[in-house]
């Protein structure tokens, strides 16, 4: 599969978002386990997860531990970077809160680290501003982590440019990736994409599909992406997902997926070029 930079290394330009697997409507494990297996095999080798992602209270890093064990029983992933994320949490009613506390943080990542059965985490990302907090503070905490080798690499999530910046210099040029919320429904992050690109910066976006709920929508709602992937004899998620890649060299979707054949179906965007005209048509449609 087509390569992207992350950081000092190179992975999949095409990921796994492992939410879908882990939160409400989640399959068995044993399907779940198939999906990850499934993008391993068509080259993915960043996974997406965070602590957050679970159901109940009582399971938090559930998406964690599911992946951790997809991993061990696949055989040689030394080439996967598993990326997951600490200071967003789900109390087990639905809803969804923020603990940007430099305390708390560490002490997240060492949970997931453990969960993750690693020594360091391939790429730990704050997940989300805390309002509660200074903003210098949560990221100091991802310093002091990059500086203990509790983590190997640092990001930041849902962040804004000015946020962006100050990540990068509190972080002294280690900030490797933001992730963001990109789609073509929503693209108001096209803003924080390309400051990431002139700062060569990964950028991933989540739900780049147009999120769980919403997915499915995309052929009915954007009648432009609908009419290339038919000239292109491919599915509305490949064109949508080559789109993003065509943007910036720094862009690396991490569509999540639930079911082998979906995460088969995303991974195949990679191979699928677009010509200008019709990436400027996408672009303004």
């Amino acid at each position: 599969m087509q390569q992207r930079t992350l950081g000092d290394r190179t992975v999949s330009a095409i990921g796994l978002g492992g939410m879908p697997m882990s939160i409400e409507g989640r399959p068995d494990a044993a399907r779940s386990i198939a999906t990850i297996h499934a993008a391993l095999d068509a080259g993915v080798t960043l996974i997406d997860t965070a602590d957050a992602y679970h159901r109940d209270a009582g399971e938090v890093g559930h998406n964690e531990e599911l992946i951790a064990r997809a991993l061990r029983e696949y055989g040689d992933t030394s080439e996967v970077i598993v990326a997951t994320k600490g200071g967003h949490l789900r109390p087990g009613d639905g809803s969804w809160t923020q603990n940007g506390d430099p305390t708390y943080l560490k002490e997240a990542a060492k949970a997931s680290a453990k969960r993750l059965g690693v020594e360091a985490i391939g790429l730990y990302q704050f997940h989300r501003p805390d309002p509660k907090v200074p903003y210098a503070d949560s990221i100091g905490a991802l310093v002091e982590l990059l500086d203990e080798g509790v983590i190997v690499r640092a990001g930041i999530s849902n962040a804004n440019v000015e946020q962006i910046d100050q990540a990068h210099e509190i972080l002294s040029g280690r900030l490797v990736s933001v992730q963001n919320q990109f789609s073509p429904r929503f693209r108001s992050s096209l803003g924080e994409l390309e400051h990431c690109a002139q700062r060569g910066i990964a950028f991933l976006p989540w739900s780049p599909l147009g999120g769980i709920a919403r997915s499915g929508d995309l052929a009915a709602n954007h009648e432009a992406f609908t009419r290339v992937a038919a000239d292109h004899d491919v599915s509305v998620y490949q064109v949508t997902l080559a789109w993003e890649l065509a943007l910036a060299p720094v862009v690396i979707p991490i569509p999540g997926a639930s079911r082998p054949e979906s995460i088969r179906d995303s991974a195949g965007a990679a191979d699928l070029v677009l010509t200008a005209d019709e990436i400027a048509t996408l672009s303004q449609a």
